[in-house]
């Protein structure tokens, strides 16, 4: 008589035919047509921009690697996005030498400092967007016009600046190739700081000027429904985050429609769209929970139109998301559920 084995072992029991690589690498397909209509938009200084930080970032993980004696981690794609996203959220003219300061300090304070994919508490991307912002505030806020002559000819001046040395004035060049209509200044920074308002249509289509990659917000929803139909996206964090702007610029446009923007304009301006669908909702640094998940959106789409509306900034969604990321711990923990057959703690 034969004998039979049981094989006991812990969940997951069931496992979906998908890997981190494979999950990372159709996060870069989504982000490939965000890039093209970038480099559409602005020219050869945003694929040079896009070329520099993802390098940076290679570079420096396959540094850390080397540096503890591991195999490379290259393939995993995620320090590939990391460069990527950090492309995109950077001026289209901002210097290649700080994009690649940019790139270094997202992967090493950002994620290597913390043990490597898997472990990391922010996003790497906007750790290296905050670490330029701070170091470099002028470059950070200088815009280049959307879709100005000679684009795919000539650099944005400021592109090549010298490492250590000052972006040249851009005022003049910008009154010479900028295409009628269309200036340097965002949508956010017109609308906070001139009270100026942008067309719905033209937030839509990426008919303005901004970072890199976060001017078509109809083209990001596009791209990220990709990862939601592929089951790659928790698409309930996109969504908390889009109900706590529309909420909460929506009590503060009903209080005073003169001083603040409508639900409208804050949810297809600035950078909210690509970093609601591609960075809120990294499965590392967002919490596990549904209430957690609820609460983590929320959170960050209250913030974002609080910094937007009351700070000295026009954009608030990178230090929302960073503080989201902070709050993910303890998120989790204060909506873990109760396990089954446990007793609920007396008060």
């Amino acid at each position: 008589m034969s004998k039979k084995h049981i094989v006991l072992h812990t969940a997951p029991h069931v496992k979906k035919p998908q890997d981190v690589p494979t999950i990372m690498r159709n996060v870069v397909y989504a982000l490939l047509p965000i890039v093209a209509f970038a480099v559409y938009q602005f020219g050869i200084s945003v694929l040079a921009l896009v070329i520099v930080t993802t390098l940076a970032c290679l570079g420096t993980e396959r540094f850390f690697n080397w540096m503890g004696n591991k195999p490379s981690s290259l393939s995993d794609w995620s320090s590939t996005i990391s460069g990527i996203l950090l492309a995109l959220t950077l001026p289209p003219g901002f210097p290649l030498w700080m994009a690649a300061v940019a790139g270094i300090a997202g992967i090493a304070i950002g994620k290597a400092v913390f043990g490597g994919i898997g472990y990391n508490v922010f996003n790497p991307a906007l750790v290296g967007r905050a670490f330029v912002q701070a170091a470099f505030p002028v470059a950070i806020t200088t815009w280049t016009p959307a879709f100005f002559t000679g684009r795919f000819s000539e650099f944005v001046p400021s592109s090549l600046t010298a490492p250590f040395m000052m972006p040249p004035e851009t005022a003049e060049w910008v009154k010479q190739v900028a295409v009628d209509g269309f200036t340097g200044a965002t949508p956010l920074s017109l609308h906070k700081f001139q009270h100026i308002s942008t067309a719905p249509f033209d937030l839509y289509t990426g008919m303005v000027a901004g970072s890199a990659g976060e001017t078509s917000a109809l083209l990001i929803l596009v791209c990220g429904l990709y990862l939601v139909i592929r089951k790659m996206m928790n698409w309930q964090i996109p969504a908390w985050i889009f109900v706590g702007v529309v909420a909460t610029s929506g009590v503060l446009y009903l209080i005073n429609p003169e001083k603040f923007a409508d639900p409208v304009f804050m949810l297809f301006s600035g950078g909210l769209m690509l970093g609601a669908m591609f960075m809120a909702s990294d499965m590392v640094g967002s919490p596990l929970t549904p209430k957690g998940v609820m609460i983590y959106g929320l959170l960050i789409g209250f913030l974002t139109v609080l910094i937007r509306q009351f700070g000295s900034l026009s954009e608030g969604i990178m230090y929302a998301i960073l503080l989201g990321n902070a709050m993910t711990p303890l998120i989790d923990t204060w909506t873990q559920p109760r396990l089954f057959g446990a007793r609920r703690k007396s008060a």
